[in-house]
């Protein structure tokens, strides 16, 4: 069993359990409670360890897209270092949800370009322009060591990643959301994932 791994000073994640639906809200809810100072302090550390994956990826992949997310409800805050990716010349793509059944869009976007919001309140690129990822960097509420992401549920992702050939999945999360679960038929194990502190 995995031991819960203190998010902020006053709370813990939860015990490991193999239901996802209970583990979800009490996931979210440590993430919630990390203290400002350390949860930047956490993402500044992220976006090294990004940018340090994201070089050596483009070694091999000199002209490849990376699809990046927009943080929401707590989410580590990658965007100074998508910036700095930018400033590098690396394209960037943020997705659009189409319909609720259907796999994930991926716009074309540079920081600063116009954005909206859509129907789930979530910020897109105005642009509207298609592109097709080579990598994805996912947000992820939970993960588990044999690199299965806890995500909101709504299966998006999964939907995005069952085609083959598929982008290279990385998943992006505090340790905090480290928990053992069983993993259902249709969650498909991320390729990576990078943390504050460790790397899977």
């Amino acid at each position: 069993m995995t031991p819960s791994i203190a998010c902020d000073a006053s709370d813990a994640t939860p015990e490991s359990g193999s239901d996802k639906a209970l583990l979800r809200p009490a996931l979210l809810a440590a993430r919630r409670a990390i203290d400002a100072g350390r949860r930047q302090d956490w993402d500044a550390e992220l976006g090294r360890r990004v940018i340090a994956w994201v070089t050596q990826w483009r070694q091999t992949n000199p002209d490849g897209v990376l699809g990046i997310y927009w943080p929401i409800r707590g989410e580590p805050d990658l965007r100074p270092a998508c910036a700095e990716l930018a400033a590098r010349g690396l394209q960037l793509a943020l997705p659009v949800v189409v319909a609720n059944d259907q796999p994930l869009r991926f716009v074309a976007w540079t920081p600063g370009e116009s954005m909206n919001k859509d129907s789930f309140g979530v910020s897109v690129p105005a642009s509207n322009m298609t592109a097709t990822p080579s990598a994805l960097l996912i947000p992820c509420v939970g993960f588990n060591r044999r690199k299965v992401r806890l995500g909101y549920g709504g299966g998006f992702y999964d939907r995005t990643l069952a085609p083959t050939p598929r982008p290279q999945a990385i998943g992006i999360a505090y340790s905090c959301g480290l928990v053992d679960f069983d993993g259902a038929p249709h969650d498909i194990a991320l390729d990576a994932i990078i943390t504050e502190t460790i790397s899977l």
